[in-house]
């Protein structure tokens, strides 16, 4: 192991490449990136990159922005089929299709769409959020325009809580936050009764109402690392999380939250990247996203979301 690490940093200044990595990403890949962070974090990053070659550590939506954000730059995902179950769940057409037919009844609205989504489909929106940055572009629409909301209905819930608007929801959820076992949570807080509970706003709310304090993975780092004194968190969101808090708060101790199925939540998806496949994108420069003629319009709502 230690000799493929060593591998992917000779090849990194060999190939002048910088690894982007997110949270969700094993330890082992975190580990080795020159830039941890959720989307948002990794989207501005990506924008002050100064080597030749991007190689990123995340799902495909997640690369594709880095391309779109750098049109010149050379992007490689070191697995192809690193997909996203978000952006599965809204297929272009089908949401051209709804949004006509919103239209054609009359109602005036903007697309708001959650980072976690193709590129044709921010190409089809008016703004793009994260968990981080979310609520601020939502109080940015005039009262007067509907939202529509999309793909995820449970990050969708979560801030119509927090803003009071109400939003046309689309019917997305992430697979990795749907299934968390609300029972098994109210039994770890039964057996760690000063434990702290946080949870990412993709969680259903029904473990959103059982925790302390909901927000995106940013947010989660900047909560834990106010507590000076050593605490028990539960944590509901993707299980590589864990390793991140471990790593910046190492005097907490630090809970995964069960699903229903398994001990603790992993998302498939960024499972597909690994060591060896972050080696061998490195010594072949592939695979590699190409420029597509949706990045155009979606690059100006991306800069115009995230960047301003």
């Amino acid at each position: 192991m230690l000799n493929l690490v060593e591998e992917i940093r000779q090849l990194k200044k060999q190939t002048n490449a910088t690894i982007l990595a997110h949270y969700y990403q094993d330890g082992e890949i975190q580990e080795l990136a020159d830039f941890t962070g959720d989307s948002l974090k990794l989207a501005r990053a990506a924008t002050q990159v100064k080597t030749e070659t991007i190689v990123f550590c995340g799902v495909h939506f997640m690369a594709e922005t880095a391309k779109m954000l750098n049109p010149e730059k050379r992007v490689l995902l070191p697995d192809l089929k690193a997909g996203c179950s978000l952006a599965e769940s809204c297929p272009a057409p089908k949401l051209h299709r709804y949004q006509e037919m919103l239209r054609e009844n009359g109602r005036q609205f903007q697309t708001v769409t959650y980072i976690n989504s193709t590129a044709a489909v921010k190409a089809l929106s008016d703004w793009v959020v994260t968990s981080g940055n979310a609520e601020e572009i939502i109080r940015r629409v005039p009262a007067g325009q509907e939202i529509l909301f999309v793909p995820d209905r449970h990050l969708g819930q979560y801030l119509e809580e927090v803003t009071g608007r109400k939003m046309i929801l689309w019917d997305g959820a992430c697979m990795v936050h749907e299934i968390f076992s609300v029972g098994d949570l109210l039994a770890l807080k039964k057996k760690l009764p000063t434990s702290i509970t946080i949870a990412h706003p993709e969680c259903p709310a029904n473990i959103r109402e059982h925790s302390d304090f909901v927000g995106g993975t940013e947010a989660m780092l900047k909560f834990v690392g106010n507590y000076a004194e050593p605490k028990d968190f539960l944590v509901a969101t993707e299980a590589n999380m864990l390793w991140q808090l471990q790593s910046k708060f190492p005097r907490h101790r630090y809970h995964p939250v069960p699903g229903i199925t398994c001990a603790c939540n992993k998302c498939p998806h960024m499972a597909l990247n690994t060591l060896e496949k972050l080696r061998d994108c490195l010594i072949h420069g592939t695979p590699e996203i190409a420029w597509q003629p949706e990045f155009a319009r979606a690059r100006e709502v991306l800069q115009r979301s995230l960047l301003n």
